[in-house]
């Protein structure tokens, strides 16, 4: 299913501090965006999207995170623990050996190109949404959307290394949606990217359409949160429990 700006609309109600940012992974190059004019991480054209950049980038322009899309190797200064234990990230080289085998990672060779756009200007179809949310309440709304019709148990996974595999990747390979926050990985922390607490939300397209269009139906407020939603939930129970004599509500 293509997706159109039309589709995504709604996320304008959240009025977002920072754009959500488009992402997709092709192999072949794309034909509707300009190549990103420097070389640079990840995380930063993550930033640039975000304030309203529309490009690609290649190989050649990732100076960290190509390992992660497979366009390269992590090295084996890296990929031995050597690294991460040098910078007192983990007690050892061997705990930082674990490390690897457990992040998410594009088989290599399979793309060539990674594009970014903020919503307003995305020109395809994303294959991950990568939406940074103001507050919980704003989050809350976001992962209630994704269970909203299944129940689906919300489950965050992260690393402080290669923090970025986790938005970017994860998403992407498994078709399940991850939450976090900033401050938590030591290269977003390094660079100082973004302020620490704000928390993130990065939407695979396998669910994206059911996503938005859960975002469509449901109440972005409970009932039971509103000022008076502790008699309005003690009220439904109660009511709840005289037509169903039989059933304990609890």
């Amino acid at each position: 299913m293509t997706l159109t700006k039309k589709d995504f609309a709604i996320l304008g109600k959240f009025e977002f501090d920072r754009s959500p940012v488009c992402v997709k992974y092709t192999y072949k190059r794309p034909d509707h965006l300009s190549r990103l004019g420097e070389n640079t991480t990840l995380c930063i054209m993550l930033k640039k999207a975000q304030e309203g950049n529309a490009f690609y980038a290649d190989k050649n322009n990732i100076t960290c995170g190509d390992a992660l899309l497979g366009m390269e190797n992590h090295s084996p200064v890296s990929l031995s623990g050597e690294l991460a234990s040098a910078i007192k990230v983990f007690e050892e080289p061997r705990s930082g050996r674990r490390l690897y085998p457990q992040i998410p990672k594009i088989e290599k060779g399979l793309i060539n190109y990674i594009s970014f756009s903020p919503l307003n200007k995305f020109s395809f179809d994303p294959d991950v949404l990568i939406i940074f949310t103001n507050n919980t309440d704003q989050t809350q709304i976001l992962l209630r959307a994704t269970s909203y019709r299944t129940a689906k148990v919300w489950t965050s996974k992260f690393t402080n290394v290669l923090g970025c595999a986790w938005i970017y990747v994860y998403p992407y390979l498994s078709g399940e949606v991850n939450y976090g926050m900033t401050g938590l990985s030591h290269g977003m922390g390094r660079r100082k990217l973004f302020p620490d607490g704000l928390q993130f939300v990065s939407i695979p397209y396998l669910i994206m359409p059911s996503v938005l269009q859960a975002l469509r139906d449901m109440p972005w407020e409970l009932p039971s949160f509103k000022p008076d939603g502790e008699e309005f939930f003690n009220r439904t129970r109660n009511k709840l429990a005289e037509e169903l004599p039989k059933h304990k509500v609890v």
